[in-house]
């Protein structure tokens, strides 16, 4: 893997500010660059650790029980496995599946209806939704700032110990920023470190004809919204892109997520209305709805036999990423949460 970075500004130990550890962000050489702005909010080892606490800190929902990490588990490729839906404080229910959060750096619409177009706010959406954190920005602040433990983690990460909703978000957007995921097989054999196996290989060939199209390679998506041909589950009456945008061309349109990690991020679609990847498969092959606005790809019915089937997911399979789903470095930092729990 090619080593490609954003180095801090050089660390200036005057006028009392902390000294800023730089951060390399790795990845491959066949991933394309990223459209994240890094001269806006310079990686640096201190704010990264500081979103990493607090994307696992219950205190920014308005009653404790709710953190960031309650939907987005490092151990499901930062999603959600045990339910379709999203669930907040007090047992409050959700709409959606929670996305896999990784190669954010890639991305510039988040949401599955693409409600927040960049990185730095989109946590304010799950902090001030009722049914997620029920917490104000302004008010997070304040409990954080009443601490012992936050207003230090903020010096060290932007040489101020006055805490702000601004520095807040980009200390999240710093932590997941750096939730890259490219180390699949898939990534290895593009790196010509491994080869398919033959039922792999003949999976990447019915991929590349039948896929291809919306999961564009090596990020096997291209963060666009389509309807993929799905009904509408009548209980959520959940119309996607086109309630934000009022066009009637975009109901039931959702982003098209990446197909890395599927191992780890069912139950799948926006809803969580399919449990296993042979369901999602069938669904292409047998299931497409024919509703108002459906994708051109999907226009004619997908074609595979039980056999080619298999060979689809075989491959599928080789884009997990196992040493990305139990890295350590983006796991509950206990180091910090848990020895000052009592001063919180």
């Amino acid at each position: 893997m090619s080593r490609k970075f954003w180095i801090l500004a050089a660390a200036i130990p005057l006028l009392g500010f902390s000294i800023k550890k730089t951060y390399d962000l790795i990845y491959p050489d066949h991933f394309p660059e990223s459209v994240y702005d890094f001269s806006k909010n310079p990686l640096s080892v201190e704010k990264i650790e500081l979103g990493r606490v607090l994307f696992y800190d219950p205190l920014l929902s308005r009653n404790g029980t709710i953190s960031c990490a309650s939907c987005h588990s490092s151990f499901n490729s930062f999603a959600h496995t045990d339910h379709e839906l999203s669930h907040g404080i007090n047992d409050s229910l959700g709409i959606r599946n929670a996305p896999a959060l990784f190669n954010l750096a890639w991305q510039s619409s988040f949401m599955w209806d693409g409600a927040v177009n960049h990185l730095d706010v989109q946590a304010l959406a799950p902090i001030t939704d009722p049914k997620e954190m029920g917490e104000s920005i302004e008010h997070v602040v304040s409990k954080l700032q009443k601490t012992t433990l936050y207003p230090s983690l903020f010096y060290a990460a932007f040489g101020d110990s006055t805490i702000t909703g601004e520095h807040l978000l980009k200390a999240l957007s710093q932590f997941q920023l750096t939730l890259v995921s490219a180390n699949s097989k898939y990534d290895r054999v593009k790196q010509q470190k491994e080869q398919f196996t033959a039922q792999e290989l003949s999976g990447y060939s019915l991929f590349k004809t039948n896929c291809a199209a919306c999961h564009i390679e090596p990020l096997f998506s291209n963060y666009k919204f389509a309807s993929n041909g799905l009904s509408v589950d009548t209980t959520l009456n959940d119309y996607g892109r086109g309630a934000i945008t009022k066009i009637t061309a975009d109901s039931l349109k959702f982003k098209t997520p990446t197909l890395r990690n599927l191992s780890y991020t069912h139950p799948y679609m926006h809803d969580g209305r399919f449990k296993k990847l042979r369901q999602v498969v069938d669904h292409y092959t047998s299931g497409i709805q024919s509703v108002s606005g459906l994708s051109e790809e999907l226009s004619r019915p997908i074609e595979l036999t039980s056999e080619e089937k298999v060979d689809l997911i075989s491959f599928l399979l080789t884009l997990n990423d196992k040493e990305f789903v139990f890295n350590p470095k983006f796991q509950f930092p206990k180091e910090m949460l848990l020895q000052n729990e009592g001063n919180q």
